[in-house]
């Protein structure tokens, strides 16, 4: 008896001792529902010490790692050592392999990660759903370019066809792939389904509150009502507060401000707090109190790097631009590429043309900032910024090669676009790319004179002799097509007009015909002196005899590059 009991004891002491275990790794998986990475790496660690060969805590203490790290370079590597570690005495574990395979794909390493599923899911027979969850896991999520989300599809719908399996975290992830693929029925479905299984997860509710966020503002009250209800069915899902602070961030900081609040309250206590306090400071535009904040903040140990971002924004919102500078370079030295967006790129930039010698690598940032962005009209911001910037310094072929790029992005350049960028070019003498300009601005605008007119003069600069008669029909075009209007196009008129006069005054030798456009300009205005000159000098050449020395030309207007009277007289409007 003893013996069987002692045996009962040892049994019992087993399902205790993996009951517990399951227990505490589930727990761990629970702060990572919450996304509390540091609490979830914190009781792995545990987990691991008393057990070195338990590979589930392994793997996710590699997912709690890089995802605390924002996917960083840092992070990524600091997990792919510790598979790689694991990996030595547990080759063939289908978790570890899952689990570096992740890695390898936020690395960009496509190929090589699925090498690693298939391997993962072979080993495992495609019936153990932690492997698959973990396969499809590594395929989704919205920020996630490297994914394949048609493979993640696949994948979860194995796992969650398994009889006796209610995970609601198959069918969140499963929305997560589709909206990748742009699907948000499909997303939404898969969420709803997320519910069923488990009618109080609140991720599923705040995943579908984002399907609508991303429509925009119109849909509040849909988006609204979901985020609520996420809140409702758990109040301590943090995810759901941050979300709301920053998206109230710009528009309500009172609200945001209550939100990061409630946030704060249910998330670990972590260097990225100090981080989201100070930039509250900076969002009320305490700038001051933000910079001390975040100098109190960079005083403890680790602190957050994105905090010298935020001494950076407000100094120069300070307009000190010295220390603005100084603290943008620390942020960009300290930080992972992976916390630094396009706003910070941009911002940078524009300090960075604040001290010379500094274009080449704002230009670098500016691309970049355009990059990252997705929005139109933020791209067209960034690139015209250090356009101007350089049209102010009278670079005009830079500042003309950055306005091209705005005609880059946008998807209808606007008039003025397209003039900044041409008359630019033609100001630097890159007259080929002036007339490339000024040709797609005819095209888009066939019925204004003023590219026409722009081609002529572009063309009249390459043949400054008139020899070839290279702008003759575009001068041509622009007459025809100011006809319409000679009050508003006054000036391409004339000057059209003028270059007439002097090639058949100078190269066909037509009097008749060179006098005619004379009267044409003084149709337009009488008191025009150039015009009235140039026809008693024509009316006594003798058009037969050689050609007049240079003093007794007519004088014709030639390419000036006078920006200021095109801007006032013939600038498009935007």
């Amino acid at each position: 008896m003893k013996k069987i009991k002692s045996g009962l004891l040892v049994l019992t002491a087993l399902v205790l001792s993996n009951a517990m275990k399951a227990q505490t790794i589930d727990e761990g998986k629970k702060f990572m529902y919450y996304e509390r990475f540091q609490s979830a790496k914190t009781l792995f660690q545990k987990l691991i010490a008393a057990n070195p060969n338990n590979t589930e805590a392994i793997y996710w203490l590699g997912i709690a790692t890089i995802s605390e790290g924002e996917y960083g370079p840092k992070s990524l590597n600091e997990a792919k050592e510790l598979y790689r570690k694991a990996l030595e005495t547990n080759p063939n574990n289908p978790l570890l392999i899952a689990g570096m395979g992740t890695i390898e794909l936020r690395e960009g390493k496509k190929q090589d990660a699925r090498n690693r599923f298939e391997t993962a899911l072979s080993l495992s027979q495609n019936k153990d759903v932690n492997v698959l969850l973990a396969v499809g896991m590594a395929n989704s999520g919205f920020d996630n370019k490297n994914g394949d989300p048609n493979y993640a599809i696949e994948k979860l719908k194995i796992a969650a066809a398994m009889k006796k399996i209610k995970e609601p975290a198959i069918y969140v992830y499963m929305g997560d792939a589709y909206r990748m693929l742009m699907d948000g029925g499909n997303a939404q479905t898969s969420y709803e389904t997320a519910l069923a299984t488990e009618p109080n997860y609140a991720r599923a509710s705040y995943r579908i509150g984002k399907i609508y966020q991303t429509q925009g503002a119109g849909q509040e009250e849909i988006y609204m009502k979901y985020f609520n209800e996420a809140i409702a069915k758990d109040p301590a899902y943090a995810p759901v507060y941050k979300n709301l602070s920053d998206l109230y961030y710009n528009t309500d900081v009172t609200k945001s401000a209550m939100y990061l609040d409630k946030y704060l309250a249910n998330t670990d206590e972590d260097p990225k707090n100090c981080y989201y306090r100070a930039s509250m400071k900076y969002a009320q535009g305490l700038f001051k109190e933000a910079v001390s904040m975040a100098d109190q903040c960079l005083a403890q140990p680790n602190p957050y790097p994105k905090l010298y971002g935020i001494e950076g924004y407000a100094y120069n919102r300070l307009g000190d631009s010295t220390k603005a500078k100084t603290a943008f370079d620390n942020y960009f030295k300290k930080a992972d590429t992976s916390q630094i967006g396009m706003g910070d790129y941009a911002t940078y930039a524009s300090v960075l043309l604040k001290f010379p010698g500094n274009d080449s690598l704002a230009g670098t940032y500016v691309q970049r900032a355009v990059q990252l962005d997705t929005l139109e009209a933020n791209k067209v911001t960034y690139l015209k910024n250090i356009a101007n910037y350089y049209q102010a310094q009278k670079k005009f072929k830079e500042s003309a090669d950055w306005f091209s790029k705005v005609i880059g992005v946008k998807k209808e350049p606007s008039k003025t676009d397209l003039y900044y960028a041409g008359y630019d070019y033609f100001r630097s003498g890159n007259y080929k790319q002036s007339i490339d300009l000024f040709n797609l601005y005819s095209q888009k605008f066939p019925d204004d004179a003023f590219g026409f007119y722009m081609m002529g003069k572009a063309y009249w600069a390459i043949d400054s002799t008139m020899a070839q008669g290279l702008a003759n029909p575009s001068f041509q075009k622009a007459i025809d097509v100011g006809q319409v209007d000679k009050v508003k196009y006054k000036n391409q008129l004339i000057g059209s007009y003028k270059y007439f006069v002097a090639y058949f005054a100078n190269i066909k030798k037509d009097k008749a015909t060179a006098i005619a456009y004379c009267d044409s300009v003084l149709s337009i205005d009488p008191t025009d002196s150039e015009a009235l000159n140039n026809k008693t000098v024509i009316g006594s050449m003798n058009m037969n005899a050689p050609p007049p020395k240079q003093s007794s030309k007519p004088a014709a207007t030639k390419p000036t590059g006078d920006k200021s009277a095109l801007l006032k007289q013939h600038a498009p409007a935007a």
